[in-house]
C-alpha cells in the first residue's frame, strides 16, 4: 500500500471521527450518519403489495378501486415509508426544526430504496412565496437535490409555481383537500413530451400532487410519476 493511499485512509478516518454524531432518534453514536443502524432499520417501511397508481396497500398489488373509479392525473406513485412514528417526527424536525441535513438523508433513501424512475426532469413540489418566506427553504427541493445527484436527472424548480396561498392541507379533513388546492398551481414552461418526476416529503391524500400533475399535463407532460419519502394511510 502506497504512502499516498495510507494518508488518504487516515484522513478519511480522522474526518469521520471529527464528524461523529449522535443518532437523531435514540442519541446513540451513529458515526457520520444521522441515524444509527438500528433506528434506520426500524423505520416503518410502506407495506407491499400496493396500488401502483396511488401507493396504498392492495391485496395483490392491483390498482385499487378508488383509482379505477376516479383515476388520478399522475400515472404512478411510490414512497419508502409509512407516515407513522418515528418518520413523522423526522419529517417535522426537518420542516419545522430546520434540520436541513435530513433533506439529503431522505433523498438518498429514495434513491437507494425505490426502483429508479425514468424521467426527463425532477419537479419538487413548489411552495407559495409566503410559505417559503416563513420556512426559509423548500423541503421538497432539498430532498430532490440528493435524488437528482444519485439518479442524474436534472431538477426544474422554476417552471411550476404555487399561485394560491391555501390553507395547510394537514389542517383540513381529507374530503376537503381537493377543493382547497384546485387551481393552486401554474406552469410557465412548455413541457411537451416530457416525463416528469414530482417529489414531495409526504403524500397524504395525494390531492396537492394530483393537482400539480393535472397542471403539468395541461402544459404537455406525457408521463407524471410521484415519489415521496412517506405515504400516509387513510384513517
Amino acid at each position: 500500500m502506497s504512502i499516498l493511499t495510507q494518508t488518504a485512509g487516515l484522513v478519511r478516518r480522522s474526518c469521520a471521527a471529527l464528524l461523529a454524531q449522535d443518532c437523531l432518534l435514540c442519541a446513540a453514536e451513529s458515526g457520520d450518519s444521522l441515524l444509527c443502524p438500528a433506528c434506520a432499520q426500524g423505520l416503518p417501511r410502506l407495506a407491499l403489495p400496493r396500488c401502483p397508481r396511488c401507493a396504498l396497500p392492495t391485496p395483490l398489488g392491483e390498482v385499487c378501486g378508488r383509482c379505477l373509479t376516479k383515476p388520478p392525473h399522475y400515472d404512478v406513485a411510490s414512497a419508502v415509508y409509512r407516515y407513522a412514528f418515528p418518520i413523522d417526527r423526522l419529517v417535522q424536525s426537518f420542516k419545522y426544526g430546520h434540520r436541513l441535513a435530513l433533506g439529503s438523508y431522505f433523498g438518498h433513501q429514495l434513491a437507494s430504496l425505490t426502483k429508479r424512475i425514468e424521467a426527463d426532469l425532477i419537479v419538487p413540489m413548489p411552495l407559495h412565496p409566503l410559505r417559503l418566506r416563513e420556512r426559509g427553504f423548500n423541503q421538497a427541493l432539498e430532498i430532490a437535490r440528493a435524488l437528482s445527484a444519485a439518479w442524474r436527472i436534472p431538477i426544474d424548480a422554476t417552471s411550476c409555481r404555487r399561485t394560491r396561498h391555501t390553507i395547510a392541507q394537514a389542517d383540513l379533513p381529507w374530503r376537503e383537500r381537493a377543493r382547497n388546492v384546485r387551481g393552486a398551481f401554474d406552469c410557465a414552461s412548455d413541457l411537451d413530451g416530457k416525463r416528469l418526476l414530482l417529489v414531495d416529503d409526504v403524500m397524504t391524500t395525494g390531492t396537492s400532487l394530483d393537482e400539480l400533475a393535472r397542471t403539468v399535463k395541461l402544459h404537455g407532460a406525457t408521463q407524471v410519476s410521484l415519489l415521496a419519502i412517506a405515504r400516509a394511510l387513510p384513517p
